[in-house]
């Protein structure tokens, strides 16, 4: 016996990927490159092992399952630092929530915020597509319709919020916007992410903002849906930003992010992980704190990014419909069949790739809007970006 949603589930994008790619040997004279991945590898910050250390005699206590006052100050200090925000706009013991990780509390979100009716009808769930996975894990397990939103070139690769009636709007019930967006890498302007808030609360639905890859952008920094409410007067109502350290520090293996906004949210929040939710150690509740107060590994870290750009600017400008992202840490190539692509690139150079089919679903008319594409992640150091990109073009073109 078991719970019948988890029969709406694929399998996950990876899976997928190993399964594809099964039986098809790469070539033994080269060295394999896996690009599929988005685990950065750029060396974590000293700050992680320095701070642990120092707090190395708190691994005896359970820890808050809120965080500790130290890093949700920590936090809301960034916040208003990075987005211009009025203190009055957020307050860290009622605005802020830390998490293990953004993944866990995107999963969460459905079960806090998906009715088993919205006005009288099954509740829907908007979804940029392609998109990060979680979100449909949390649609479908929480008995919801996925409604998914074209996110192409034709849309600025952002989904048409205009395009949306108020039938689908009235049933609504949580919508995920990603910015910038994973895996186009656009990024939502202040009017748009307004225009997505204007929305929320006409009609009463949450509004999830992943901003995951926020402080991974080319020039200027991507504005954020907390900036936009304080914009709009300074009403969190139903609107959630997500954080993480993963990529900005280069810590995914510290499990430690934050939501913050809709007081009223983050409360339920917060008694849902009371039963359900992992709480994250002291030691690194306080290594979490460190790193929110330092901006100078971010700095550092989003140059090499911008380098590694700069080199796919050089080498691919003119091939696979290539464009630089404003935002992110990926490649977004149209290669015409990305599952084809990505079996040729395995078999023929050693380089390990994502079909963008993987990310994302067909419409009602069966067309999907990733399938021509693959996903680079753009996360190793400079040299190996120099010699994949290079094998990609030479096996591709």
């Amino acid at each position: 016996m078991y719970n019948p949603c988890l029969d709406k589930l694929t399998d996950y994008p990876f899976d997928k990927l190993r399964s594809l790619l099964d039986g098809i040997d790469p070539p033994r004279n080269r060295s394999q490159l896996i690009m599929s991945l988005g685990e950065p590898q750029h060396p974590a910050p000293q700050i992680i092992s320095k701070t642990i250390k120092e707090y190395q005699d708190h691994w005896t206590q359970y820890p808050p399952i809120a965080g500790t006052p130290d890093l949700l100050q920590a936090i809301s200090d960034w916040l208003q630092q990075r987005y211009k925000l009025n203190k009055s706009i957020i307050t860290a013991s009622e605005n802020i929530l830390a998490v293990s990780g953004t993944r866990e509390a995107l999963y969460m979100l459905g079960d806090i915020s998906i009715p088993r009716k919205k006005n009288g009808v099954k509740p829907a769930v908007l979804i940029p597509n392609p998109f990060y996975q979680v979100y449909i894990g949390a649609t479908l397990m929480n008995g919801a319709d996925p409604i998914y939103l074209p996110a192409t070139k034709k849309t600025e690769f952002l989904p048409d919020l205009k395009a949306l009636n108020e039938a689908t709007l009235k049933r609504t019930a949580l919508a995920f916007l990603c910015s910038p967006s994973n895996p186009q890498g656009a990024v939502a302007d202040i009017n748009y992410l307004e225009n997505a808030i204007r929305l929320a609360q006409k009609y009463d639905f949450v509004l999830a903002i992943d901003e995951c890859y926020a402080e991974i952008y080319r020039k200027l920094p991507p504005p954020g849906g907390l900036q936009a409410c304080q914009n709009l007067g300074g009403n969190l109502k139903n609107i959630l930003v997500f954080h993480t350290l993963s990529k900005r520090s280069n810590a995914a293996g510290l499990r430690s992010g934050f939501i913050a906004g809709d007081p009223l949210l983050i409360k339920k929040y917060k008694m849902l992980r009371n039963y359900g939710g992992a709480s994250i150690p002291l030691p690194l509740l306080a290594a979490s704190a460190a790193l929110w107060r330092d901006n100078s590994h971010v700095e550092v870290n989003r140059n090499l990014y911008n380098e590694k750009f700069d080199c796919a600017d050089h080498i691919l400008s003119g091939y696979f419909n290539y464009y630089k992202p404003d935002g992110g840490f990926y490649l977004w190539l149209n290669v015409g069949d990305g599952e084809s692509a990505a079996k040729t690139l395995w078999k023929g150079c050693g380089v390990r790739v994502i079909p963008g089919s993987f990310l994302s679903r067909p419409n009602k008319m069966g067309d999907n809007p990733g399938k021509a594409f693959i996903r680079i992640a753009l996360v190793h150091e400079l040299s190996i970006i120099e010699d994949s990109l290079n094998r990609i073009l030479r096996t591709l073109h």
